[in-house]
């Protein structure tokens, strides 16, 4: 049986919570739920605007991701979340131009969306990863 290892980076927010960034075991490295905080602050960024937002979000997930010697090339599956169904094309936008800048492959991973209520009012948008790597 495999070790887990935890995944921590100063280029992404702290836990906020009882858990890791990240946490690798076998070749599965799953990233926590970020959300749109700027790591050097821990604050919110973007209220009301979840173009900015969703690409800080990734951007937190993608810290995480290279802390743990993976990229984004190697996500199996993003998890979204919105508050809304009407920031859904503008998150969509915004995560394509990411996802064409970070899978140069063209391999592109498995994504759903949910809409619910999220931990903080300013969050528009949290999301996760879950990655194999070799």
């Amino acid at each position: 049986m495999s070790e887990k290892t935890i995944v921590l980076t100063e280029n992404a927010p702290a836990p906020a919570h009882v858990f890791s960034q990240g946490i690798k075991k076998g070749g599965m490295f799953q990233v926590s739920g970020q959300g749109p905080m700027d790591p050097a602050t821990n604050q919110y960024i973007g209220e009301g605007d979840v173009r900015v937002q969703t690409r800080r979000t990734l951007e937190n997930v993608k810290a995480i991701l290279e802390a743990g010697g993976s990229s984004v090339e190697d996500v199996l599956m993003f998890r979204v979340y919105l508050t809304t169904r009407d920031d859904f094309a503008a998150m969509n936008e915004v995560y394509g131009e990411f996802i064409r800048e970070n899978v140069p492959s063209g391999q592109l991973p498995s994504r759903t969306t949910v809409f619910v209520d999220l931990p903080h009012e300013v969050m528009l948008v949290e999301i996760d990863a879950l990655a194999v790597t070799a």
